[in-house]
C-alpha cells in the first residue's frame, strides 16, 4: 500500500535520492543518544554519542545487514512497515516521518507544475487589509510574493522588492542584525528547503538555490548537513529592529488551500505588551 497522498507508479530511485535518504537516516541515528532511545550501554566508553547501526536495527526489529543497506541507500524497495519501524526506532516526529516517506518513495510523490508562481489579487488584498499584524506571502522556493506594508517594514524590505528569503537569510547581513537568534531562524529556513526539496526533487530552480547557498554560505552548509526537517507553522521570534528596537512577536503560518506551495504568514504581538506598542509604531512609520 502506498503512503497517504501518493499514487502508485513505476518504481525508480535515482542516485541523488539514495544519497539523500542515506544522509537523513545517518544524521538522525547520530543525533539519537542511547539514553533517549532506551539502549543499555553497560557503562562502556563510546567514540560517538549517537546510536550504532546495529542498535537501530535491533530497535527496528530487522537485521543489521538490511538496515545498513537502507542507510547506505542501497535498498530500493522498502515497505511501509519497514519505514514505520525505522521511524519509531529513530524517534522521528511527524515532519521527519513525512520527509522519510518522501525520500524513500520519490516516484510516488504527486508532482505539481513548476511554472512561475503568481499571487492571487484577493490574497494580496487580504494581506493589505490587516493593519495590526505584519503579513507576508512566501512561495515554494521561499520567494517573497507579497504582503502588507507592516510586513515589508518588519523585514526591512522595500515594498516593490521581491527577494528570495532563503538567499537573503544566508547571504545578506541584515537578517543577522534583525533576528536575535539568527541561528534558529536560519535553521527554520533550511528545514523548509529540506522539505521542499523532498517534495519537488526535480525542481531546477530549487536545486539551483540550494547549490548557490552551498557554494556561498558556510553557515548554510553546516546547517544543511545536519538534515533539519520541520514545517515551522508557528513560533515566537525575537527581533532587534533598527527603527523600533526589541520585539517579541508571535508567528503563525498557513498554506493556501488552492495553492499549497504558498504560505501566508501572520506576525503579531501580545495585546497590551511593549512589543505591541513598538509594532504599532513601526506600522505608523510604514504607512507614512
Amino acid at each position: 500500500m502506498a503512503p497517504p497522498g501518493r499514487r502508485v507508479d513505476h518504481w525508480r530511485m535515482t542516485e541523488h535520492r539514495n544519497t539523500e535518504l542515506a544522509g537523513f537516516l545517518r544524521s538522525r541515528r547520530e543525533a539519537l543518544t542511547p539514553a533517549v532511545a532506551g539502549v543499555e550501554t553497560y557503562g562502556e566508553q563510546r567514540r560517538v554519542p549517537g546510536l550504532r547501526r546495529e542498535e537501530v536495527a535491533r530497535l527496528a526489529g530487522m537485521s543489521v545487514n538490511y538496515y545498513t543497506r537502507i542507510e547506505q541507500g542501497e535498498s530500493h524497495q522498502i515497505s511501509d512497515a519497514v519505514l514505520d519501524s525505522i521511524a519509531n526506532a529513530l524517534r522521528l516526529d511527524e515532519d521527519e516521518r513525512l520527509h522519510l516517506l518522501r525520500l524513500a518513495w520519490p516516484a510516488q510523490v504527486v508532482r505539481r507544475e513548476l511554472g512561475p508562481e503568481r499571487l492571487r489579487d484577493t490574497v494580496q488584498l487580504l494581506a493589505e487589509s490587516m493593519t495590526e499584524q505584519a503579513v507576508v506571502v512566501v512561495g515554494r522556493r521561499t520567494d517573497l510574493l507579497g504582503g502588507n506594508p507592516l510586513g515589508f517594514a518588519l523585514l526591512g524590505i522595500e515594498r516593490d522588492q521581491r527577494p528570495n528569503l532563503a538567499r537573503r537569510m544566508f547571504l545578506d547581513p541584515a537578517p543577522r542584525e534583525l533576528f536575535v537568534d539568527w541561528e534558529l531562524e536560519a535553521t527554520y529556513v533550511a528545514s523548509y528547503l529540506r522539505m521542499a526539496s523532498g517534495d519537488q526533487p526535480d525542481d531546477p530552480a530549487l536545486n539551483e538555490l540550494v547549490g548557490e547557498l552551498s557554494i556561498k554560505s558556510p553557515d548554510f552548509v553546516r546547517i544543511w548537513s545536519a538534515h533539519p526537517v520541520a514545517e515551522c507553522t508557528h513560533s515566537v521570534q525575537e527581533y532587534e529592529h533598527p527603527l523600533v528596537g526589541r520585539m517579541t512577536l508571535n508567528t503563525e503560518s498557513f498554506h493556501l488551500p488552492d495553492a499549497p506551495s504558498q504560505r501566508i504568514v501572520f506576525v503579531g504581538a501580545t495585546p497590551g505588551s511593549d512589543s505591541a506598542e513598538r509594532l504599532r509604531l513601526l506600522g505608523s512609520l510604514a504607512s507614512s
